[in-house]
This record gives C-alpha cells, sequence and structure tokens, in this order.
C-alpha cells in the first residue's frame, strides 16, 4: 500500500513536494504559488490491490469480460436500478466491418476445422463450438449487407462505500446481480487507480477491456433505465410496460396536477378517465367533468353523483354574469367583464374594435343599472341577466348596438332563450358532479361549456379543497381562439385553488396545432398519449420528441395502451382494472 499526496506546487521554479495529511501548503511555499487544482484535490489517496481510499471513502471497479449471448431491451435496468450509488461507464469505439469480416472469416475457418476434426476422429461435436459458428455466420452475413455494423463496448462499475466492510458487502451483491444477468465480471486489482480513472466523466479509458458488440445489442442498451413511478402515495394508473412495475402516482405532488389525455377515438381515452375519477373520487378528492356527450351519465348514478343537464326544458339554469360574491377582491368585477368579453365573442363571433369598445360600455351599464359598481360590498347585489344587456345594446339607438343586440337575440328571444336567461338555480354540492350538454345543438356547446366553465371557476374561489375539472372534448372550446385562451388561462390558474384541470381530446391536430393548445400541454405536468393515428403522430412527435420506436409504439399499441408523462419521466404503460371497475364504467 502507497500513498499519493496531490497537494503539489506546480511552480516550475520549485520542485514537487509531498505533504503530509493537514499540512498548510502555505508553510513550504510562498505566497502565491497555491493553485486551484491544490485547493479541490484530496488531502491523499491510498492505492491498494483491489480498491481505492480517497479521503474517508472507499472505490472499487469491476470491469466485464463476459456477455450473455442473447439481450433484450432494458437489459441493464437491475444494475442501473441498484439500490447503491453506482459509477457506470460504457466507451463505444466503432470498428470497421472489413477488419471484423476478415477476423470472423479466419474464426470460422478454425471452428469448421475443430467441427470436422471431431466427426472425422468419431467424437460428438462440441455444442459450443456449434452455437458460436451459427453466430458467426448469422454475424458475416448481415455484416456483408450491411444490415449491421461491429463495435467494440468497455463496462467499467466504480463502487463508493464508506468502509471497506461495506465495500466487500456490495462488492459482492453488485456481483450476484451482473451473475444474474449471465455478466461475466472481474476486479480491477492492481489497476485500481486507471480503474477509478475510467469511470470518470471525463472519457478516460485505462483500462481497455472491450469486447466486440453488433449494433443491435448495442442500441439495446439505450435507453438503459426505465423511470419509475412506484410512489408511496396516489392511485393506480395502470402497468410499467417497461419493466412490469405498477405507476402509481399522486398528480397533486407535481409542479401542478394539470393533465392532458390524447388519443384517437375508440383508443381507451373516456375508460381511463372514469377510472381515475373513481379512485381519485375513493381518495377524498371531488371531481367535476363537463360532458358533451353524456356518456358518464351511468358512471354518476352509480357513484351517487350528481348530473346536471343542460337541454331548454332542463331545471338547471347558469346565469354567465354571476359574481364570487364570498371573494373581497376590487378587481372581481373587471375581471368578470373581460370573461364576458371573450363569452360574447365566441356567441356573436367576430368583433370590430369600436364594436368591442360598445360592447365594454353595455357591460359596465349593465351591472350598474343592478346597482353593481367597483364596490366589492355591491357583489351581493342580484346580477344581471343576458336580456339586460340585449337592452342596454338597444337602448343605445346606433347601428352597431343595434347589431350587436341583434347577435345576441337568438339567446334572449330565440330558440336558446330557455338555457342562459335565468339566474342560476343550483350549485356544486355533491363530490362528483356532471354537467352534461349532449342535448344541446352543436353550435351552442362551445357557448355552454364556457359558462359551465366560468360558473365552476367561480364556485372553486369559494371554497378552496382538492379537485379535478375534466374537460371532454376540449377541441369545442379549442377552436374559438377567445374560448381557448379562457382555458388555457384557467390551467394556468388552476394550481392556485388546489385544481387538476384534466384536458381530452381525440381531435389531436387540431389541439396541437392551435397556440392555446400547445400552452395548455406545456402546462399540463401530467401527459397520457394513447393510441394515435398515422396523420396525428407526427405532430405529436415534434411535440413531444418522441423517438422512432415510442411513435411505433403509439401507432401499433391496443386499447388502453400508450405513453405515461410524469414531469421529466415517461414510460409505456397500459391502463388495468378490477372486474368490479369495469362493471361500473362499462
Amino acid at each position: 500500500m502507497f500513498n499519493l499526496f496531490n497537494n503539489k506546487t506546480k511552480n516550475k521554479n520549485q520542485p514537487a513536494v509531498n505533504l503530509p495529511a493537514g499540512q498548510n501548503v502555505s508553510n513550504f511555499l510562498g505566497k502565491g504559488t497555491v493553485s486551484i487544482k491544490d485547493i479541490v484535490s484530496p488531502s491523499f489517496i491510498e492505492v491498494d490491490f483491489n480498491h481505492l481510499k480517497i479521503d474517508e471513502k472507499y472505490y472499487r471497479t469491476l470491469y466485464v469480460v463476459g456477455y450473455p449471448r442473447y439481450v433484450s431491451a432494458n437489459w441493464l435496468y437491475s444494475l442501473i436500478t441498484f439500490d447503491h450509488p453506482l459509477y457506470v461507464s460504457m466507451y463505444i469505439y466503432p470498428a470497421e466491418s472489413k477488419a471484423v469480416l476478415e477476423d470472423l472469416k479466419r474464426k470460422i475457418a478454425e471452428m469448421e476445422a475443430t467441427i470436422e476434426t471431431d466427426i472425422k476422429a468419431g467424437k460428438v461435436v462440441d455444442p459450443t463450438v456449434q452455437v458460436a459458428l451459427d453466430d458467426a455466420l448469422a454475424i458475416q452475413a448481415e455484416l456483408a449487407k450491411g444490415a449491421e455494423r461491429f463495435f467494440q463496448f468497455g463496462l467499467y462499475i466504480t463502487i463508493p462505500a464508506e468502509s471497506l466492510e461495506e465495500l466487500n458487502n456490495i462488492s459482492k451483491e453488485v456481483d450476484s446481480v451482473l451473475s444474474s444477468l449471465l455478466i461475466l465480471s472481474r476486479q480491477a486489482t492492481l489497476q485500481t487507480e486507471e480503474g477509478f480513472k475510467s469511470t470518470l466523466p471525463m472519457f478516460y479509458d485505462k483500462l481497455q477491456v472491450w469486447r466486440n458488440m453488433d449494433s443491435t445489442s448495442l442500441a439495446l442498451t439505450f435507453p438503459f433505465a426505465t423511470a419509475s413511478l412506484t410512489r408511496n402515495e396516489g392511485i393506480l394508473y395502470g402497468i410499467n410496460e417497461h419493466d412490469g412495475g405498477l405507476i402509481i402516482f399522486d398528480r397533486f405532488t407535481l409542479e401542478n396536477a394539470n393533465s392532458v389525455i390524447l388519443g384517437k377515438s375508440g383508443g381507451g381515452k373516456s375508460f381511463l378517465v372514469k377510472l381515475e375519477a373513481m379512485r381519485l373520487l375513493i381518495m377524498g378528492v371531488d371531481v367535476i367533468i363537463v360532458d358533451p356527450e353524456n356518456e358518464y351519465k351511468k358512471l354518476t348514478e352509480s357513484v351517487g353523483g350528481e348530473f346536471v343537464e343542460f337541454s331548454i326544458a332542463s331545471q338547471y339554469k347558469i346565469n354567465p354574469f354571476d359574481l364570487a360574491t364570498s371573494e373581497s377582491e376590487p378587481d372581481e368585477l373587471s375581471n368578470k367583464i373581460l370573461d364576458l368579453h371573450s363569452l360574447m365573442k365566441v356567441i356573436m363571433g367576430d368583433l370590430t374594435p369600436s364594436q368591442d369598445a360598445l360592447l365594454d360600455r353595455a357591460l359596465v351599464a349593465t351591472y350598474q343599472e343592478k346597482g353593481i359598481t367597483q364596490d366589492p360590498s355591491s357583489f351581493k347585489n342580484e346580477p344581471p341577466l343576458l336580456e339586460d344587456l340585449y337592452k342596454i345594446l338597444t337602448g343605445m339607438e346606433t347601428t352597431e348596438g343595434k347589431e350587436l343586440a341583434d347577435r345576441l337575440e337568438k339567446f334572449v328571444q330565440g330558440s336558446a332563450a330557455g338555457i342562459f336567461n335565468h339566474q342560476s338555480s343550483f350549485d356544486i354540492k355533491n363530490a362528483f358532479t356532471v354537467f352534461g350538454i349532449r342535448d344541446l345543438e352543436e353550435n351552442l356547446r362551445p357557448v355552454a361549456m364556457y359558462i359551465v366553465l366560468d360558473y365552476i371557476w367561480n364556485r372553486i374561489r369559494k371554497d378552496k379543497r382538492k379537485r379535478i375539472l375534466v374537460i371532454d372534448e376540449a377541441w369545442y372550446l379549442i377552436k374559438h381562439k377567445d374560448s381557448g385562451a379562457y382555458l388555457y388561462s384557467f390551467a394556468k390558474r388552476a394550481r392556485k385553488y388546489q385544481l387538476g384541470l384534466t384536458t381530452i381530446t381525440q381531435d389531436v391536430e387540431d389541439f396541437i396545432s392551435t397556440d392555446e393548445g400547445r400552452a395548455i400541454i406545456t402546462n399540463s405536468s401530467l401527459q397520457i398519449i394513447l393510441k394515435q393515428s398515422t396523420a396525428a403522430v407526427e405532430k405529436i412527435s415534434a411535440t413531444f420528441y418522441l423517438t422512432g420506436g415510442e411513435k411505433h409504439f403509439l401507432l401499433s399499441t391496443g386499447v388502453g395502451e400508450g405513453l405515461f408523462f410524469a414531469g421529466h419521466n415517461h414510460v409505456g404503460f397500459r391502463v388495468i382494472a378490477s372486474e368490479e371497475e369495469k362493471g361500473l364504467i362499462e
């Protein structure tokens, strides 16, 4: 055993000095001669036959000399996820196919000669030689066709430990893990310094223990780790397709609790959302769903929820002019008028600047007629209705005011008069509440969804608790710029009120092609991509930076399978449910 002292001066005019551990260098050298290297270097390094000791830590390096005949995807997972810090280095050097083919030709000739000699001598052919010959012939054919390339591959593992006893124990465990993978390793005896340097992130290969490896086998080492999405809390989403583990996750532990679910029709989106909603409900999380097709109605009845169905003859009414009266924010009315601007653009269509200014004056006057001003105490007054705005616009006696009133007339005196021209007639009190708008005509659904969202927003601010809001077929809102911008604003503000927004769409291309749609995806920490069509997968690949293998996976995957993104991690997954859950959902 010997000591290496790194506290050495770099002054060319002075000889190198070995200093005892802990001795101040300034006692030996003149002022200003200490370099950065002198400061950051360890106090001492002990180099033994099969380990290093740097300061108070021990290190041992293993290098791999034998690999299994076949490897599968993610074959180094057991090593990478080993329950102890390891320094793992891979060195990959391309080899010339010509040299490899010549070497293979010689090896094949040797093995064929060995087999022929055994046959002539009446001996049984060694099966290992026969297998090696078959492999060599197969590789030779692939190399000749250009389908494969060859590389020199080196794999080194350095094990850190706090004591020599711990180092020996961990070394045995690592060796056992490698043996289970049919990997043969050796300790870097008398090369401990070279082994340690080889596993530093410096591309400093001092061991140079390499093994030929074809490109297919090498590719299976990347990615060599799968994200573990198993937590001690949360709900079960499905099975990790990479390692067979369970994906148990709590979306409220992320930066925000928002999620986006993208998938083609029949890919399993609704089943997954219903399953998540039921499981979150059990965990004490309130669930609110905006349902354009009334497909959550039976589930609502099964879990004892409330289904709020909107139609001309429905008993449920929502007044879009409602204010959050429990809030004492002085800018509440101003924010409400801005939201109503967006709603009116969804109802009326595009507005000119003069029409927009006229609408703003009319909205302010509509609230003033009811005695509602910027004073928070006036928010308790009965809010106006759509017909009050209609009367204000009509009473302005201008061409633009008359035109805006005509656009609004359908909702006040026309076919849609019975839906949103009433005071709100209910409140969200059930832990599982679904708003069904299937019975409204197609062009009224974006309006209904916008008004419902605004109503939900007011109720959420009154009472902060863990909730998720599910918006199915979100493309209804995204296709209108103003309602899309409101949905994006909803996604940004949801975290403040312990709300997780779940946005679902099957019209993936239209959703991603808008600025608002892409912004909602960016502001969602949880993203789930299920089976995709060929037309949509390219845009999804560009948005989520998918690999070629992941693109193929999304095209060929079955119902209820896809990619699960949580923060910076993502894995392939498959949704699983019990028979009881399937019965409630289906």
